[in-house]
């Protein structure tokens, strides 16, 4: 054994540690394009496929986000254009419903002076009336009165129908004529 031992250390000797022998780099070289082969032809292909698959969600990802972006930007408008249009619809409503107001005001406030018209129309004629009334009270009262008086003034009787109305007559002329100027003074 120690012979073996010998050429052993004869031919370590004269072989270069760091460079391999020839039939390592043979054998290295063909296992090398054997896991190169597989590698090459099953492992890069679904390498390359999930690549693919994962861009294509990537992608599909953005362009679903981009979409999605849009669709709310759109809604954004339309919801806009909708405040909008509901800002318009409801000034719109209260203008009308202002005019309405002013409406119903001008239509109550007519509707009050139409009844307040009426109800001085119809005091006035009442007043006319009841006017009217005491004025042929009064007088028959003062035609009396002043017949009464004149009987005891002149001292003789009245009695004749003829003079007493004409005597009536004549006085109450007399006072209305009176009246008529005070009236004339009152209302200047």
């Amino acid at each position: 054994m120690s012979t073996h031992l010998a050429v052993l250390a004869a031919e370590e000797s004269d072989h270069n540690p760091i460079i391999p022998t020839a039939y390592d780099i043979v054998w290295s070289i063909v296992v090398l394009i054997i896991i190169g082969f597989f590698f090459w032809k099953f492992a890069l292909p679904a390498y390359r496929k999930v690549m693919d698959e994962r861009s294509e969600k990537i992608e599909g990802g953005i362009a679903r986000a981009e979409e999605a972006q849009a669709k709310a930007q759109s809604a954004l408008e339309q919801y806009t254009a909708q405040l909008t249009e509901a800002r318009v619809e409801a000034s719109r409503i209260r203008e009308d419903a202002q005019d309405q107001g002013k409406q119903i005001i001008a239509e109550m406030k007519t509707k009050a002076q139409e009844e307040s018209d009426r109800i001085v129309a119809a005091g006035s004629s009442q007043l006319a009336a009841q006017r009217q009334q005491i004025v042929a009270e009064l007088r028959g009262d003062l035609g009396r009165t002043a017949v009464d008086l004149s009987e005891k003034i002149i001292g003789e009787s009245l009695s004749d129908e003829v003079k007493r109305a004409s005597t009536i007559d004549r006085f109450l002329n007399e006072l209305d004529s009176v009246d008529a100027g005070a009236a004339d003074k009152v209302g200047r």
